[in-house]
């Protein structure tokens, strides 16, 4: 009794144990397996990976940040659930080989001569003859022509009759098999080359990432990985001049230290462009000291032409700004002073701004470029005094503003591609730790057919830069307009200046004289004023909240007195300033009218700027910085040998076809009697027209 019991437990066991193997190896669960993983990589696809936890944060908030963190879809390829599925991935084709492998193996191999005459019977395509010859010869004809068609061919003697089987296309079995294979060999190259090393040192090891800042030479032991690391993939940033031994690991809380078996120098970051500003060629000449023997050696590495050494792979990814020297001339934005001051920086350092009367500033340098590509195509430029002031319509105006803020290169026409030359990119933090983004081009450039200097601010990282418009004056600097914005900021200037204007307009008016000119004094001081602002509001958003007032009926009338008021008492402004500056008076022509209505332009649209400084490039000394990618990935040529068989696999099952032929020879009537009968996986015309043309040969005379 208990050996009955033991029997029926191991029995349910066994079946247990064969319906989970049956689960495992069935196709529906291979399916949903690849499934859920080409939903995890198009995740990982659309989501950009690795990157540092605070642009999720920014990306998404902290609500969904939290979510996803939980999911680790920002590093989808080495969460758990995914090296998971790529295990049961794994094991359910390495049990579908297991199961059917044997099997495939053994029918391909079969001759299937266990056939009867009247189950030939029973095929689609058969046909029968008779001849009048004897068996033996009829056989040996039949297994010659059948032969000469490409098939092997057996002769399988019965009691009363021969029976000839046939075969062709049998390695169509070992496509399935050499397909199912390829899945398991490229999984295990995939994970080769996963971060489950790095992975497994961090949990056996205690290695942390690096989350401070310091130099590379002086992280501890606990952030770096060593020379026996079997797997990693990182980056390396080198300047002209400079050596790097380390490279640099991404993870989702810091980064991990890896170091390298040899030396790279940098000796010299050559770049091509295409005429669009886009980079044609970028390479790197290096010398690698190998550390062990000593050796050294040059090289170039190009896009597309690694250099592989001791099992480490260098591409070439970008380049960088690898700490460029500048020099830059810095003009007060704020207050009625004209001041300027000399400054200088380094990209990715900083610089204490000390200059700056509201608040202490730091200028931290992020980039600069020697090469710029703008469309500069002409179109109509935006004059002041066409912008809807009439109308009492914010909207309007911000949309009339838009014409001469937005895009630097902003144009409707055809493009015009021009190098505009080198430009610099800073942040300006203050001491609560907010920071606005600039991009200041160090030249003039051409748009609207006048030149301006062009100054980008953005408040966030996502956002396009605006450009201020400065206009060159007549010694292609900024200096007349940094005078005339520091003039319409002094009171005392603004005065001055409305009498200018007002004893020029009376000029020539004897009645009234004296009343009427201190009613245009007041005008022309009021309109100053107005377009000077109160610190919260100015330039042209000022002038439409003062012509909100007026009635509607008579806004128009009024915006032209007042535009014509305003510009008039500029130019008096300008003169003014220069006066105090020991300057002589500018020709009133065509020319400084146009300075004078760009400039206006650009007062107007600098309380957008938000700046205490504006920072002019006036030299530099570039210094550029290659980003290589440094690779070990020994699961390559495992990837490789599994693509080898899944193209081994894919072409077999799809170009070669399996097919069978049976012959059943009988004496008869003193003579022979055939059945011949054909099968095949797939029934296609060409089966159909080989079926006929083998029946003809072989139901021919002798």
């Amino acid at each position: 009794m208990i050996g009955s019991t033991a029997g029926i437990q191991l029995k349910t066991r066994q079946r247990w144990v064969g319906e989970v193997v049956e689960l495992f190896s069935s196709m529906r669960f291979a399916i949903s397996l690849l499934t859920l993983i080409a939903i995890a990589s198009i995740i990982g696809t659309v989501l950009k990976q690795n990157e540092p936890m605070p642009n999720y944060v920014n990306q998404f908030g902290p609500f969904w940040f939290e979510v996803f963190n939980k999911l680790g879809l920002y590093a989808v390829y080495s969460t758990w659930w995914f090296l998971l599925i790529m295990g049961f991935l794994v094991l359910s084709t390495s049990l579908c080989i297991a199961r059917n492998g044997p099997k495939m193996i053994k029918d391909a191999r079969s001759w299937r001569e266990n056939v009867r005459e009247q189950s030939l019977r029973n095929f689609h395509h058969k046909a029968e003859w008779q001849v009048a010859l004897p068996v033996a010869e009829l056989t040996r004809q039949v297994v010659q022509r059948v032969a000469a068609n490409g098939y092997k061919v057996k002769v399988v003697a019965r009691d009363d009759a021969t029976l000839i089987a046939a075969k062709k296309g049998a390695a169509n079995k070992w496509g399935y098999i050499f397909a199912h294979t390829a899945i398991v060999i490229i999984c295990l190259g995939g994970l080769l080359d996963s971060d489950m090393p790095i992975r497994f040192q961090q949990w056996f090891y205690g290695k942390t990432p690096f989350t401070g800042n310091g130099v590379i030479a002086e992280i501890s032991a606990q952030h770096r990985l060593g020379l026996g690391n079997p797997t990693f993939r990182g980056n390396t940033l080198i300047p002209e001049g400079a050596s790097s031994s380390t490279a640099i690991i991404p993870q989702q809380n810091g980064v991990m230290i890896q170091d390298l078996p040899f030396t790279i120098k940098l000796n010299r970051f050559v770049i091509d462009y295409y005429s669009t500003g886009m980079p044609k060629l970028f390479a790197s000449d290096v010398t690698v000291r190998d550390h062990d023997t000593g050796k050294e050696f040059n090289a170039t590495i190009k896009v597309n032409q690694p250099l592989i050494y001791n099992g480490v792979a260098l591409y070439q990814s970008s380049f960088e700004d690898g700490g460029s020297k500048l020099q830059l001339v810095g003009h007060s934005m704020s207050g009625a002073e004209d001041k300027r001051f000399d400054i200088a920086g380094e990209v990715n350092g900083s610089t204490p701004l000390t200059q700056s009367k509201d608040s202490q500033y730091t200028v931290e340098w992020s980039g600069f470029r020697a090469f710029n590509v703008e469309n500069m195509s002409s179109n109509a430029g935006q004059d002041v005094r066409a912008v809807n002031l009439g109308k009492g319509s914010s909207n309007q105006l911000m949309a009339d503003l838009d014409k001469h803020l937005g895009s630097g290169a902003k144009s409707n026409t055809a493009k015009e591609l021009k190098n505009v030359g080198p430009s610099v990119q800073y942040k300006l933090r203050d001491k609560t730790g907010q920071a606005r983004e600039f991009l200041n081009y160090m030249q003039s450039v051409q748009v609207d057919g006048a030149y301006v200097f062009l100054a980008g601010v953005r408040d966030t990282p996502d956002e396009p830069f605006r450009y201020l418009r400065i206009p060159a004056d007549d010694n292609d600097s900024v200096d007349e307009w940094m005078r005339l914005r520091a003039a319409l900021a002094n009171p005392a200037l603004r005065t001055e200046a409305a009498q200018h204007y007002a004893a020029q307009a009376m000029k020539g008016i004897s009645a009234n004289a004296d009343q009427l000119r201190e009613q245009v004094r007041q005008s022309a001081l009021r309109g100053l004023t107005i377009f000077a602002g109160d610190g919260n509001e100015s330039g042209y958003v000022a002038v439409s909240r003062f012509l909100e007032k007026i009635p509607a009926a008579e806004q128009e009338k009024a915006a032209d007195i007042f535009m014509k008021i305003l510009n008039g008492s500029l130019w008096e402004l300008w003169q003014t300033a220069r006066t105090k500056a020991s300057l002589p008076a500018v020709a009133s022509d065509e020319k400084h009218a146009r300075f004078l209505q760009l400039a206006t332009n650009a007062l107007a649209d600098a309380s957008f700027y938000h700046a205490p400084v504006y920072l002019q490039l006036s030299s530099f000394e570039e210094v550029k910085a290659s980003v290589l990618q440094v690779t070990r990935s020994p699961g390559k040529k495992v990837v490789y040998l599994g693509c080898l068989f899944l193209v081994l696999g894919v072409f077999s099952m799809l170009y070669i076809r399996e097919r069978r032929l049976w012959v059943w020879i009988r004496p008869q009537d003193g003579g022979a009697h055939a059945l011949m009968a054909m099968s095949t996986q797939r029934k296609t015309m060409d089966f159909d027209k080989e079926y006929v043309v083998l029946k003809a040969k072989l139901t021919q005379s002798a």
